[in-house]
């Protein structure tokens, strides 16, 4: 407990950081609608902010050579700090894009700082423990603040200002509450087409995932509040699903570390096609029905970028886990990037539903790939295997990276 005691006041940063931008994410998918834009307004919102998104997770790293891990925190938290309040200063969805976009880079910046400087804090033996607790800061942070949009309201300032106030508050804990500089990680190599030929299932997967899993975390609000949901059930509906995806990772990668990975992954799949599919045409408007099928949906769907990772690292040799992992984190932003846009298009002309019926559809894609990459290539034996790890955003493995990379030559 000692050596996690140090670290106490960058979970609270964490936790505080999480939340507004966890918050941030649902609220504006709400208060646009209410403003009049269209679902592909709402989308090109949500591949802008992936896009900053993975800008953020490249720059990141020059610019914590450059100035170091608070300088960084708190340039990249003042500004996305204001651009929380300029969304309600101008209500236009060309300047929200353009907001989005540069909130995308501030926060991956802002989470790969915070979980380097954890990654760097603490021993080997204390750093399951760190990530755990982190990890269920993270699922607290991210869902409860969600209910903060139904005591406050969608349609006022106020809701803006808990949001600029908890971005900014973060920077207390980080400023006075920890005095390490911990070097900088290194930056990260690419090649892109080499991991490819490594596990093209893998890299298939993880664009795949990021394909549904960011038309989700964008356009679900969307889904919801067109289907005749209260805003208190908005919140609600996209907090169950991204708890389910949360509380199942640990099963499911338990599993995959004894079977063929790809079999659970093709089986996961599978679950999460058919969760989609009952949303679309089963749930309608009960929002019982919805809240529980979308934790079905969240169970199957959210841990597929880690079983798609952990595959393939199963391919990877020896010195070659960075590279795999960075390649891995492009492919999910690729998907990202692409994924809202191309869903709310769908929702445009097919109505609300046509959200996870894409979502299905990209879903069934991938289903057949796994199945023929089964029958071209053999299974990786139990022995070879990497160890399975839960991973929740992209930031998250991209600070991990250079420390992990370190370690062993081996992949795990």
């Amino acid at each position: 407990m000692s050596s996690i005691r140090p670290l106490i006041p960058l979970l609270i940063a964490a936790g505080i950081l999480l939340a507004g931008n966890g918050l941030q994410g649902t609220l504006i998918a709400l208060r646009g609608a209410r403003e009049g834009f269209s679902a592909s307004d709402i989308g090109l919102m949500g591949t802008f902010y992936f896009a900053g998104f993975l800008l953020g997770c490249l720059a990141v790293t020059r610019i914590l050579k450059a100035v170091g891990h608070v300088r960084t925190f708190s340039a990249l938290a003042a500004i996305a700090s204001v651009g929380t309040l300029l969304l309600v200063l101008v209500i236009d969805p060309v300047m929200w894009c353009a907001i989005r976009f540069a909130g995308g880079f501030c926060f991956a910046g802002l989470f790969t700082v915070m979980e380097a400087w954890l990654n760097s804090g603490v021993t080997n033996k204390d750093r399951a423990r760190v990530l755990a607790i982190y990890r269920m800061v993270d699922i607290g942070s991210v869902t409860g603040a969600q209910f903060l949009i139904p005591i406050f309201g969608a349609g006022g300032f106020a809701i803006f200002a808990v949001m600029s106030m908890m971005i900014t508050f973060s920077l207390v804990p980080v400023s006075l509450g920890d005095r390490s500089n911990p070097a900088p990680p290194e930056e990260v190599k690419l090649d892109l087409p080499r991991v490819w030929r490594i596990s093209p299932l893998g890299s298939i997967g993880c664009i795949a995932v990021g394909v549904t899993n960011s038309a989700f975390r964008t356009l679900s609000p969307v889904y919801a509040e067109e289907i005749g949901m209260s805003v208190a059930d908005v919140v609600t509906f996209v907090s169950v699903g991204i708890f389910g995806g949360a509380l199942i990772q640990y099963p499911l990668g338990y599993l995959s570390d004894r079977w063929d990975r790809r079999s659970v992954l093709l089986t996961t799949t599978c679950c999460a096609m058919l969760a989609a599919l009952a949303l679309a045409f089963v749930a309608r408007g009960d929002p019982f029905l919805n809240f529980a099928i979308v934790f079905i949906f969240g169970c199957f769907a959210m841990p597929l970028y880690s079983l798609s990772a952990a595959h393939s690292n199963d391919r990877a040799g020896k010195g070659e886990f960075v590279l795999v992992n960075a390649a891995l984190m492009l492919f999910y932003s690729f998907g990202a990037i692409g994924g809202p846009i191309a869903a709310s298009a769908v929702m445009q002309y097919f109505g609300p539903s046509a959200l996870f019926v894409f979502s299905a559809f990209v879903y069934a894609i991938l289903i057949i790939v796994i199945l023929y990459r089964m029958q071209v290539r053999s299974g990786v034996p139990a022995g070879n295997r990497s160890r399975f790890t839960a991973l929740l955003r992209t930031s998250t493995l991209f600070a991990r990276l250079a420390r992990r990379g370190n370690d062993s030559d081996k992949p795990d």
